[in-house]
């Protein structure tokens, strides 16, 4: 079985990504072959059994889910991976959601591309036979999903990838993550899309009465029940229930809901009878279940039930890409039949700095109040109070501590900052090891100003002793820009 041979289609339309991706594939054991359109991997697509399709989602043609749904239909085995230089959220759900083995951003090394061809190759010489599980057709997000950081993209990807199962799922994350939208997205991504999806916020429900909002009652069963009601439970029939904040709920309750899961039925309050129901749970808290868990406030068992996959949701701290996106979106809504509301850079600084506790709500919340308040242009007077305070209140700080340390250092003892632009770049130019792409996104400039650096500060490369495409090293300060693309 390991003498198998092992067909990758490479699919770009740009020859230095074809070629870079091609070689990193063979170096690793591959057959490649190559196209430079969709319309020419279709031609191709019954000459060998692909076992590997690369693709690019953005061709001239015909586009990378195109691509995806052809050779899906027709090779079923074959993993596919879109490659993309306009990465976001919606983009990596949906592609991993139908039929995507992953989908990685541009620019990438070729570690991170020799790593997934080689866990992929051992996959499949070790399970050749093993199939794709059912997708649904189309790629359009039906879910208005807005982030382009890499720990989004991440929390997509693996949405993508269970949407399609009827397992369990345990959203953890602060307050204001996007829990709820998370969740929809597992449903509208699942067979179940048809049906309906019901959300439950376990702890805006008095505890005596949330087994009855749940699964329902029969007249007479409590004071104030006047008629038999139906419960969310029996609402969702065939769909999904979202139980937001389940820690929130007490013991008594929490044995109720084992016994559901359990027996897949309910029993309405004040009956005996019982029901069958098929739905799918996916559950969320913002606490630390694993400490509620040892405090004894949630049962180990009911957690054990719900956490079959576990998706953590970054903070918005943590996905600051994301902050900008998401502030225009949320102006846009508010002027939907207006002209787009626009930001001033200090109020785009402002945002960027705040930590946000309260995460995305909050974000929407402070940018909905300033759209409606502002003329078109949201500054920084336009947004919260409380925002406005933490620039003042860090303006102040750092007042203090240059008093705290005392006066400034003389201006010839500190390197001129042409010398430490200098070396910054090629810091960078050395941990994208050479790739003048993803060095211009991580130091915030276009190409074409990073080469104008490049030669500014006569940086220069030589390629390293390495066989990896990309293996290049700064060497000394006046020699040539060199190959390092």
């Amino acid at each position: 079985m390991m003498n198998q041979t092992l067909h990758a289609l490479v699919i770009d339309d740009e020859q230095q990504v074809r070629d870079f991706v091609c070689t990193v594939l063979a170096g690793d054991g591959w057959e490649v072959s190559r196209a430079a359109s969709a319309e020419e991997a279709f031609e191709m697509l019954g000459q060998k059994s692909w076992a590997i399709v690369v693709c690019d989602v953005m061709l001239g043609g015909a586009d990378g889910f195109a691509v995806m749904r052809r050779f899906k239909a027709e090779l079923p085995d074959a993993k596919v991976v879109l490659m993309t230089g306009h990465g976001s959220a919606a983009g990596a759900l949906d592609a991993t959601a139908f039929g995507a083995y992953d989908y990685i951003l541009k620019p990438f090394g070729a570690e991170e591309l020799q790593s997934l061809s080689t866990a992929l190759r051992e996959q499949l010489l070790s399970r050749p036979q093993r199939l794709s599980g059912r997708r649904r057709g189309g790629h359009d997000s039906d879910i208005d999903l807005v982030g382009r950081s890499y720990a989004f993209i991440e929390v997509m990807k693996q949405v993508g990838r269970v949407a399609a199962t009827n397992l369990p799922v345990f959203l953890t994350g602060e307050s204001g993550t996007g829990k709820e939208l998370v969740a929809a997205a597992l449903h509208q991504h699942s067979g179940r899309a048809d049906k309906t999806f019901v959300a439950v916020n376990c702890g805006a429900i008095p505890a005596e009465l949330i087994e009855s909002e749940l699964f329902g009652h029969l007249k007479g069963s409590f004071t104030g029940a006047d008629r038999d009601r139906r419960g969310l439970w029996e609402e969702a029939d065939g769909g999904t229930v979202f139980l937001d904040e389940i820690t929130e709920t007490t013991q008594s309750f929490q044995v109720k809901l084992l016994r559901v899961l359990q027996e897949r039925e309910i029993r309405r309050v004040g009956s005996n009878q019982t029901r069958r129901v098929d739905v799918r749970v996916i559950a969320a808290s913002n606490r630390d279940v694993d400490e509620e868990v040892k405090a004894g406030r949630f049962r180990n068992d009911l957690f054990y039930r719900l956490n079959a996959v576990s998706i953590i949701l970054p903070p918005l701290r943590e996905r600051r890409e994301d902050i900008p996106p998401l502030a225009q979106a949320f102006a846009d809504r508010v002027y939907s039949l207006s002209p787009a509301v626009r930001f001033s850079p200090e109020a785009v600084i402002l945002l960027d700095q705040y930590p946000w506790p309260g995460n995305i709500r909050e974000l929407e919340n402070a940018v909905v109040r300033a759209a409606a308040m502002c003329d078109g242009m949201i500054r920084v007077q336009d947004l919260p109070e409380r925002i406005r305070h933490y620039r003042d209140a860090h303006l102040a700080r750092d007042e203090q501590d240059k008093r705290a340390v005392g006066p400034a250092a003389e201006p010839e003892e500190w390197p001129l900052l042409s010398a430490v632009e200098g070396r910054y770049v090629a810091r960078v130019l050395i941990h994208t090891s050479g790739n003048k792409q993803a060095a211009a996104r991580v130091l915030g400039v276009d190409r074409k100003t990073l080469d104008r650096m490049i030669k500014r500060h006569q940086i220069s490369f030589e390629r390293t002793s390495s066989h990896k495409p990309n293996g290049f090293v700064p060497h000394g300060s006046a020699a040539t820009d060199g190959e390092a693309n």
